[in-house]
């Protein structure tokens, strides 16, 4: 063996106990847990165990055997069972891996780089091994003690912050682990008060009991959910017969949506506004399972620039709203919309009118049917639209004016 796991393991009892101090310190739930010297014991010993056997098989690059594995599930069962939180076991996790490349450090010689070289090597596959080990008997622990509501937004917290738990925790579930998700950002109207706690849970209870997805409420306005799409590829780039000599290889484009995905996502939404009483606007975008970190503001701005309605009628995409979407981030451009608001303000029914308008593709006889108004009526309102605001809204112009300035009206409706 050489001085660096020698030294290592004449450190193991002081590594272990400096581990304990800090998880204790910088955890909540970890300082509650080593408050009694039987779990404070406990806690130190697997410490001491875990340093012990990562000198001595890294030292002959042997990896974790099988009883290795088991200990190291069952302490993370025990974990679970304790009532750690997820978010504390990720924590733990991760401060556990700060502390062996500190202490790999510490005991680090220069004259040494063939042991530093070999540890670091076995540290990396073998270190995945322990945590794997340890996060799978830690969702065992939790099912027993967790209820499902929790653990279903456990799950979509976990794919939302990119945590290589989620996988896991979905097969804990029984739900699949697919390669893309449909990313359903349901907002409640900021003139509506918002859910209390328990209104929520209760929520995401029932919607549980009928569509079993990842879902959880990012605060009291705003609920997201997770649908899984089935991955599949509309055409393979990668063939070298569908390409030119010289084109380069492309990743393969995801499959379209189907309708009766996007019917799921608004019938949740759905739910989700007759359940809480409260209006709401609903958006959503695709994304791969490892992209959703960077899609759920995507989705949230789609949701915000979607209108708000008693009953959702469709899920606005980025396809919708992009005019709105690049409007809002040029103030000026910003402003002069909401003049144009103020005009619309001063005739009788014209947002309601242009909005039905644009939505029936500028089809008089559907949109004066939908109004339950006579079609000269719907000329009238369109007239007095253009004489107010100087838009006409039979135009280019005016489709693409009005229709984001009525977006915008009923998004903060």
């Amino acid at each position: 063996m050489g001085d660096l796991f020698a030294t290592l393991t004449r450190r193991v009892d002081a590594n272990a106990r400096r581990a304990v101090e800090l998880y204790a310190r910088e955890l909540p739930e970890y300082k509650a847990l080593a408050s009694g010297d039987r779990e404070h014991t406990d806690l130190l010993e697997f410490a001491v165990l875990l340093r012990r056997r990562t000198v001595e098989l890294s030292a002959h690059d042997r990896p974790f055997t099988g009883a290795d594995l088991a200990v190291i599930a069952s302490v993370g069962h025990e974990r679970g069972r304790a009532g750690i939180s997820l978010h504390a076991h990720r924590s733990v996790l991760g401060l556990h891996s700060t502390l062996t490349v500190r202490e790999i450090h510490e005991a680090a010689d220069p004259s040494g780089l063939d042991d530093l070289m070999r540890l670091l090597g076995w540290i990396g596959p073998q270190g995945t091994a322990a945590q794997n080990a340890y996060t799978r008997g830690f969702l065992d622990g939790q099912r027993n003690v967790v209820p499902l509501v929790e653990r279903v937004q456990q799950l979509a917290a976990a794919l939302l912050a990119g945590d290589p738990s989620a996988a896991e925790l979905a097969r804990r579930l029984g739900l699949p682990v697919p390669d893309r998700y449909l990313l359903t950002v349901v907002r409640i109207a900021d003139q509506d008060p918002p859910l209390p706690p328990t209104a929520r849970a209760e929520l995401i209870g029932v919607l549980a009991d009928t569509d079993r997805v990842p879902m959880r409420w990012q605060d009291s306005r705003e609920f997201v959910a997770l649908l899984p799409l089935p991955c599949e590829a509309t055409s393979d780039p990668s063939d070298p017969s569908e390409r030119e000599p010289d084109e380069p290889a492309e990743p393969p484009e995801p499959a379209e949506v189907s309708e009766r995905e996007w019917e799921r996502a608004l019938a949740m939404s759905a739910a989700v506004a007759e359940i809480a009483g409260r209006r709401c606007a609903v958006g959503a975008t695709v994304a791969d399972a490892g992209a959703l970190p960077g899609a759920l503001p995507l989705a949230r701005r789609i949701s915000g620039a979607a209108p708000v309605e008693a009953v959702p009628r469709k899920v606005t995409t980025l396809a919708d709203v992009f005019v709105e979407l690049g409007a809002a981030r040029v103030p000026e451009v910003d402003r002069w919309l909401r003049g144009i608001a103020d005009l619309l303000f001063q005739g009788p029914d014209l947002v309601s009118t242009l909005d039905a308008y644009y939505r029936h593709d500028m089809n008089r006889l559907l949109t004066a049917a939908h109004l339950y108004v006579h079609p000269r009526t719907l000329d009238y309102r369109l007239r007095r639209a253009r004489e107010l605001t100087g838009i006409d809204p039979t135009s280019t112009r005016g489709v693409r004016a009005l229709s984001a300035t009525v977006a915008r009206i009923l998004a903060d409706t």
